[in-house]
């Protein structure tokens, strides 16, 4: 579904020479934080606006001196929205003032358009809407990213290298394609913890030990996703027929989960009902 191909970690951020604003250090925009800090951005570049910061990004600020809630903000280079989308419509007319002809606007919000962040930031603003994933705390996160006709190259190529601190990037061809990768990656990692979760139910349910069960699932879906991460260039479904034997255990199991009634219906049925609730609270 994207535009190009997935963008590759970057190695630095030390010769960026944007000013950054970031609104909202909570969850997604501390993780924001500590992937440029940890890839080199000066924290001179960076400006965060936040009336209560959670300890351990106010931790993070102070260790760092960034700057906090000055009075008088300089114009931003890239400003970063990530907010509550419950209070977004309160807070993005409070930093308009951040925002001059050359500020490319990046949304971190859920159910925010395009045309709603024009609406508040005018409708010749560069803006960029995204949906990164909660992988992104550990720098493993992937995020998608439509940018509207006013973006320019060189806006782009910052927006990539900000977001790509966290993980990868992949660059939308079509705006409406986000309710699609909120419901594939954006809410994706809540489905890999309920197939733990299940698995080892499933165990304890056949006998085992439930903190045994627990155990043995934990670790196969760590390992798994580890050795599909590094195995960039072999397909998943390779990667499942290498572990299937003719007429064996796991093809036993596989008969069960790829049946009529088994998880790729479910999937299907999910992945749809997740977009739909998606375009509903877009409006």
């Amino acid at each position: 579904m994207s535009a190009s191909s997935a963008t590759p970690s970057i190695a630095t951020l030390a010769d960026f020479t944007g000013h950054v604003v970031l609104v909202g250090a909570g969850q997604m925009g501390g993780a924001l934080l500590r992937g440029w800090l940890s890839h080199g951005l000066a924290p001179a570049r960076v400006t965060i606006i936040d009336p209560r910061p959670p300890a351990n990004i106010q931790a993070v600020i102070d260790a760092h001196g960034i700057t906090l809630d000055p009075v008088s903000p300089a114009v931003a280079d890239v400003l970063i929205v990530a907010v509550k989308p419950q209070i977004a419509d309160e807070v993005m007319p409070l930093v308009r003032h951040v925002v001059g002809p050359q500020t490319v606007v990046v949304s971190v919000m859920a159910g925010k358009t395009i045309a709603r962040l024009e609406q508040v930031f005018g409708a010749t603003t560069a803006v960029v809407r995204t949906i990164p994933n909660t992988p992104a705390a550990v720098g493993r996160g992937i995020t998608g990213a439509a940018a509207n006709a006013h973006v320019t190259g060189a806006q782009r190529s910052a927006v990539e290298r900000l977001l790509s601190a966290v993980g990868r990037v992949e660059w939308l061809a079509r705006e409406d394609w986000i309710d699609i990768v909120t419901a594939v990656s954006g809410s994706g990692p809540a489905y890999v913890f309920f197939l733990a979760e299940t698995l080892a139910r499933a165990g304890a349910a056949a006998g085992l030990p439930s903190e045994l069960a627990a155990r043995l699932a934990r670790a196969t879906v760590e390992g798994a996703g580890e050795l599909m991460f590094r195995s960039p260039d072999i397909e998943p479904a390779t990667l499942r027929q290498n572990v299937t034997s003719p007429n064996g255990t796991t093809h036993a199991a596989l008969q069960v989960l790829m049946g009529p009634h088994g998880i790729d219906v479910a999937f299907m049925e999910a992945i749809a009902a997740a977009t739909k609730r998606s375009r509903e609270l877009a409006g």
